[in-house]
């Protein structure tokens, strides 16, 4: 009994030694919860007072990237490639979708494709954090948004999609792209 307890406390030991070495190391950290739809930021992010986030981003390309798709234009560059359906192919969904490719457990009833380009493909899956008095936590400092899998979008976040490979060959003009589509919640907003 003793020996499997040792045995149990250096395998825990060894995979937090590798996992704090691939972060000192600059690798990614791996995806922290599960993704909850845009419909469960719009709850907070929708009213002028707070900045009015989720109208910002109905209204934007993000909110339609995968509707997109269907579009004549879309049909006419993935026949040019090759691809019968960009609705159904890897490597139009895994830019026009939020977190295509991953496992199906770690989407949420409330999760749809169909929203495109939604908040978490920027801000990271939003089960551990989208919560109203999490975000005041974060907001106050007393809860790290980081450790609950917020993402605050860097040039990396959006070069992923926005590349050589994509977006027609435009590549991410950082901070200008960033700018375009800045939606920062106003002094004072959710506390």
């Amino acid at each position: 009994m003793k020996s499997r307890l040792w045995v149990g406390l250096a395998v825990v030991t060894a995979i937090f030694a590798a996992s704090f070495t691939a972060a000192q190391e600059g690798e990614a950290p791996a995806v922290v919860g599960h993704y909850v739809g845009v419909k469960n930021c719009k709850k907070c992010h929708s009213s002028a007072a707070k900045g009015a986030q989720f109208k910002q981003w109905s209204e934007s390309k993000h909110s339609q990237a995968f509707l997109v798709l269907a579009s004549p234009k879309a049909l006419e560059i993935a026949a040019a490639k090759g691809i019968k359906d960009p609705q159904k192919a890897k490597e139009c969904l895994e830019c026009h979708v939020t977190g295509h490719g991953a496992d199906a457990s770690m989407f949420e009833a409330t999760y749809s494709d169909s929203a495109g380009v939604g908040c978490e493909s920027c801000h990271g899956p939003g089960s551990g954090y989208y919560k109203s008095s999490t975000m005041k936590a974060i907001k106050a400092g007393t809860t790290d948004g980081k450790a609950l899998g917020l993402v605050m979008p860097t040039k990396e976040v959006c070069a992923k999609c926005h590349n050589e490979r994509g977006t027609s060959g435009k590549p991410v003009n950082w901070p200008a792209d960033s700018a375009k589509i800045a939606h920062p919640a106003p002094a004072g907003a959710g506390e």
